[in-house]
């Protein structure tokens, strides 16, 4: 796809999580006024809240800050912030508020924002992971770098949770890293020079690129043609259990499945653990809801004069009960287990 060459001279995608507010307050407080580029934000927030990010940016520095709506033209010296539940996309010189399907089982996505501002502008996008848990910008922080990108990670010691920064760090050729503030004041510079980026510099989007980014905008994946993405894994999908394709990017595996989740192979493995968690609880659950409901059979058979009848009853309820206790026991004393805590060699208690 040709990139837009009328909206602004950069498009700047930032994308942050636990410990990001901070973060993103220092960063747009260096921003200048005239800057010539247009900002999109994305930080993860709960499906169900309302963000207040557009009214504590518009008090951190002098560039107006909103959610945008489905359509609108981008404009240069904007910050778009993504709206709770939606993805933020670009989509030639509009903006796209969608609610394609979730990758790392969030929405907004970084990778989705960052893979259609690389798509659609190439070279001429800046790239920022801020602070955040887990890996969710690496990927499309590559995406960004291969068609030529400049990519930005803050200092993993001065953000509040480093997972995000130093999974980009591990996985990205990364072109500065340094505070919050300090990639503000870059930004500012690097949108100083000219408006066009040499051609030279700018890869060329893949044609799974194309699908992903179609992926994010509308779901649909099938039809779209992510069968063809890559081979099919051994892993099922931890939302919907569909099965799994596993792509490569550099030395990193992500999946994605065919109604559209995307994973990193992080992000699967929490949402693998959470599940075993949650089907626990429901065996529990199960087997003290079969135990009651045979003692309360076995009492009705008794209470009709047929005590021996009814002794079978109390029998597999009793051993429902058992049952139920040891399933109890393990799962009290699950562990969680995650990519970032086997990396720390962190353990917790039982």
């Amino acid at each position: 796809m040709e990139p837009v060459e009328d909206v602004a001279g950069r498009i700047i995608v930032i994308g942050a999580s636990a410990g990001g507010v901070t973060s993103l307050r220092a960063l747009v407080a260096k921003l200048p006024n005239d800057i010539d580029a247009a900002i999109f934000v994305v930080l993860h927030v709960s499906p169900d809240g309302i963000s207040l990010l557009p009214d504590i940016l518009n008090h951190a520095g002098p560039l107006t800050a909103s959610h945008p709506t489905d359509g609108e033209k981008i404009k240069r010296g904007r910050i778009y912030v993504a709206c709770p539940d939606h993805h933020l996309l670009i989509v030639g010189d509009h903006v796209g508020v969608k609610r394609g399907p979730k990758e790392n089982r969030f929405r907004p996505s970084i990778d989705a924002l960052f893979r259609s501002a690389a798509y659609n502008y190439g070279a001429r996008v800046i790239g920022v992971v801020l602070s955040g848990a887990l890996d969710d910008g690496t990927s499309g922080l590559w995406t960004v770098k291969e068609l030529g990108g400049v990519t930005v990670v803050q200092l993993p010691g001065e953000a509040a949770f480093d997972s995000m920064p130093l999974s980009a760090l591990d996985h990205v050729q990364i072109d500065y890293s340094m505070s919050a503030a300090e990639i503000g004041s870059l930004i500012a510079r690097l949108c100083e020079g000219p408006s066009h980026i040499e051609a030279a510099k700018a890869g060329v989007p893949g044609k799974q690129l194309e699908i992903e980014v179609a992926i994010a905008a509308g779901g649909d994946a099938l039809r779209k043609g992510v069968m063809t993405l890559g081979e099919l894994s051994s892993f099922s999908c931890p939302e919907c259990h569909g099965v799994l394709i596993k792509l490569t990017e550099g030395n990193k595996s992500r999946f994605r499945c065919h109604t559209g989740h995307a994973y990193t192979a992080s992000a699967l493995l929490s949402g693998v653990m959470t599940s075993i968690g949650e089907g626990s609880w429901q065996v529990m659950r199960a087997l003290e809801e079969a135990a009651m409901l045979l003692e309360q059979m076995g009492r009705d058979i008794a209470d009709g004069d047929r005590p021996k009848a009814a002794e079978p009853f109390f029998e597999k309820a009793r051993e429902a009960t058992k049952r139920a206790r040891l399933v109890r026991e393990a799962t009290m004393e699950y562990e969680h287990t995650s990519d970032e805590t086997l990396r720390r060699g962190v353990t917790h208690p039982v």
